[in-house]
């Protein structure tokens, strides 16, 4: 299954970034192989709006099935939802554990945004 995890850096040990649409990076991770790839999200960082819309269409792109994340706003959410992505916001920690928790089948899946567009 491929995850998308929104990322202060480019590596499995850098912290989550808990802005989905303006995180500097987005991790596109293969749970049975844990290979990833980098997606540079800077061209959304300093949006003026619309950034989540974007970054929720490339993850799509990228196949991945499920976003973990800090905030997901409403509009990137219903863009994620139209996609079939299965979102899990309020995330903290390294990508590493966040994996780590997630396979473990210790996250729940989010209902609704959990914060307001713009964020």
């Amino acid at each position: 299954m491929k995850i998308a995890i929104t990322a202060k850096g480019t590596t499995l040990t850098d912290e989550i970034d808990p802005r989905f649409g303006r995180a500097p990076y987005i991790l596109i991770v293969d749970t049975e192989t844990m290979e990833y790839e980098a997606l540079d999200n800077s061209v959304n960082v300093n949006a003026f709006k619309g950034a989540g819309i974007q970054a929720a269409t490339t993850v799509a792109d990228k196949g991945a099935q499920v976003l973990l994340t800090g905030y997901c706003g409403p509009n990137a959410f219903k863009t994620l939802e139209a996609a079939g992505m299965k979102v899990v916001n309020d995330i903290k920690g390294t990508v590493k554990e966040t994996l780590e928790t997630f396979i473990a089948g210790k996250t729940v899946y989010s209902s609704g945004p959990n914060a307001e567009g713009q964020w």
